[in-house]
């Protein structure tokens, strides 16, 4: 079932975050799709808050103003800077309602403007999580393929999906 997007937002962290944050950066079902590490206590999601989710797009996903996830935008330094990898974590009792693609449209509404020497946003994604990769489809993505062996995780290394998005592109309602 489909949550109302009205009651979705996107915004900073907050130090009074961290027990919402917890309930969803604690669980290894949402972390194990992304390069997260899963916290293990609210002192660490408070550090997290503190010390690394910040500027330049490190934001809270929110239903009714409670964090329940976390979307980012990490430009490239230097002379690579003209792209940007976008990556999102849910609660897994948000999976599946259309959260998760209302969130990518917002960012994507908004990421050119912030960063306005942007080219390319691009997403990986595990081979295996289809659904990250139908949400990024369903909002305008578009596939260029399979990385092989391209991510080291637990000691293995994955195939990643990789999908891009350019200001040209036109986001899909």
């Amino acid at each position: 079932m489909a949550i109302d997007p009205s009651r979705v937002c996107v915004r900073a962290f907050k130090l009074n975050d961290a027990d919402d944050v917890l309930l969803w950066a604690g669980d290894d079902r949402v972390t194990q799709n992304t390069r997260l590490k899963t916290c293990g206590s609210k002192e660490e999601v408070l550090a997290f808050i503190r010390d690394e989710w910040i500027y330049p797009l490190w934001r809270s996903i929110c239903l009714d103003d409670r964090s329940i996830g976390i979307v980012w935008v990490l430009p490239w330094p230097g002379e690579e800077r003209y792209r940007a990898d976008l990556g999102y974590a849910l609660g897994a009792n948000y999976w599946g309602q259309g959260i998760a693609t209302t969130v990518v449209r917002i960012v994507l509404s908004q990421v050119f403007h912030h960063f306005p020497y942007l080219k390319r946003l691009q997403a990986f994604s595990y081979v295996h999580n289809k659904a990250s990769q139908r949400v990024l489809e369903k909002v305008g993505f578009h596939r260029e393929g399979v990385l092989r062996k391209f991510f080291l995780r637990n000691g293995n290394l994955e195939d990643l999906c990789i999908h891009s998005f350019l200001p040209t592109d036109q986001i899909i309602y």
